[in-house]
C-alpha cells in the first residue's frame, strides 16, 4: 500500500483487505479506539489461525523493553506461510523509540510491523516517521470533536444494520461522551438487546439497557436551556442533585461548556446560512443544527461569552476552587439560575 497523507483507518483497513500491505503502520494519536481496530484487524485478518501461532508476534513495551529486541523479531522469516506480523503495544513507552528507523528504512518484505503508539502523536520532525513516511503508512488518530460524534455513532450501528433515532442519538453522544471505546462497548449492549424483528435503537432502549433516563439526562437539560424553559431546567437539575453518581456535576458542565463554546463560534461565523453555520461548526447533520439556531434567537454573544466565563467559574469551584460552604447542589442551582436570567 503506497504512503498517503492524511489517510483514514477505513482506508487502511479496506487496503488490507483486499491484501495490499505496507512494511510498516505507525499508528498514532490521543484517539486510542482507531489505533485498535487498526493493528486488531491487521492482527485477524492478515493471517490464518494456523500461521498465527508461529509468525504473529505481540510485544508490550515498558520503559526496559529494548528496541533491538523489537528489531530481531522484525528481522525474522516467516515459517510456512507468506508474512509474519510484529505488532508492538504501548511504543510510548519506549526510551529510543527512533532507534527503531534502522530496521524502518530497510523493513523486510515478509514481515509487517505495526507501531501502537497511544496518548499523543510523535514529533513528525523525528527519524522514526520520516522513515515509515517513505516505505509505509502513518496513521494520526485524533479526538473526535463533540460535533462529530453523532455521525460515529450513526456510521457504527449503520455497519450492523441497526437505525437510531435522532433523539437516542444525541443523548448518547451528550451522556457517553468521547471515549469511543466505551460508545462503542454501549452501542454493542444496545444492538445486543434489540427484540426479535426490530432494528432500530430508541431513547426507550437506551434508558433501558444504558442507564440514561429519557427525561433526565444533559441533553434534556441543554435543550431546556436553549429554550430558556425555567420550570424543566430546574426539574432536571433537582433530579440531577438526588442522583449524583448516575449525573456528576463536573460531567454536565464540561457538556454545557462544550455547547455554549460552539455556539459562540456560532455568532462568529462569517456565513450564517444553514450550509455556512454546519461548515463552521463541522456539523455532519441539518438535525444538530437545530439547537444552535435556537439558541441564537434566544441567547446573544455578550451573554453567551458571560455564560462560559461562568461555566469556567463553575468547573473551578466543583473543584474546590473558592468554595466556601457551597454545596455542588448550591453551586449548579446558581449556574442554572445565571444561564436563564
Amino acid at each position: 500500500m503506497a504512503a498517503k497523507p492524511n489517510i483514514t483507518h477505513r482506508e487502511i483497513v479496506e487496503a488490507i483487505r483486499k491484501q495490499d500491505y505496507s512494511p510498516v503502520y505507525l499508528l498514532m494519536g490521543d484517539e486510542s479506539y482507531y489505533i485498535d481496530r487498526i493493528s486488531e484487524y491487521i492482527a485477524d485478518n492478515v493471517l490464518t489461525k494456523d500461521e498465527q501461532d508461529f509468525n504473529q508476534h505481540i510485544i508490550y513495551c515498558t520503559r526496559e523493553t529494548s528496541v533491538g529486541d523489537i528489531i530481531n523479531s522484525a528481522r525474522r522469516y516467516p515459517m510456512m506461510a507468506k508474512h509474519q506480523i510484529v505488532i508492538v503495544k504501548e511504543a510510548q513507552n519506549l526510551l529510543k523509540l527512533d532507534d527503531l528507523a534502522i530496521y524502518v528504512q530497510n523493513p523486510l518484505s515478509t514481515t509487517i510491523l505495526v507501531i501502537c503508539y497511544k496518548n499523543g502523536s510523535i514529533d513528525r520532525r523525528k527519524k522514526i516517521v520520516a522513515a515509515v513516511e517513505k516505505v509505509g503508512i502513518v496513521y494520526e488518530s485524533k479526538k473526535l470533536k463533540e460535533g462529530m460524534l453523532p455521525q460515529f455513532i450513526i456510521d457504527y450501528l449503520r455497519r450492523k444494520k441497526v437505525g437510531i433515532d435522532d433523539a437516542a442519538t444525541q443523548i448518547l453522544a451528550e451522556s457517553v461522551g468521547s471515549d469511543l471505546n466505551r460508545l462503542a462497548g454501549e452501542l454493542d449492549k444496545l444492538v445486543i438487546s434489540l427484540p426479535p424483528g426490530i432494528n432500530r435503537i430508541n431513547t426507550e432502549l437506551v434508558e433501558k439497557n444504558i442507564g440514561i433516563s429519557k427525561e433526565f439526562n444533559v441533553w434534556e437539560l441543554r435543550s431546556a436551556l436553549i429554550q430558556r424553559d425555567v420550570l424543566k431546567a430546574n426539574r432536571i437539575i433537582t433530579h440531577f442533585e438526588q442522583n449524583p453518581k448516575a449525573n456528576p456535576p463536573t460531567m454536565t458542565v464540561a457538556a454545557l461548556f462544550n455547547f455554549f463554546a460552539q455556539l459562540m463560534q456560532a455568532f462568529y461565523a462569517p456565513d450564517k446560512s444553514e450550509q455556512g453555520l454546519m461548515k463552521h461548526l463541522e456539523l455532519r447533520n441539518t438535525w444538530q443544527l437545530k439547537d444552535y439556531t435556537v439558541a441564537m434567537r434566544n441567547y446573544n454573544a455578550m451573554k453567551t461569552m458571560l455564560i462560559i466565563g461562568k461555566l469556567r467559574e463553575t468547573d473551578a469551584r466543583l473543584k474546590g476552587i473558592k468554595k466556601g460552604n457551597l454545596t455542588d447542589a448550591d453551586i449548579m442551582q446558581e449556574l442554572i439560575y445565571f444561564i436563564l436570567h
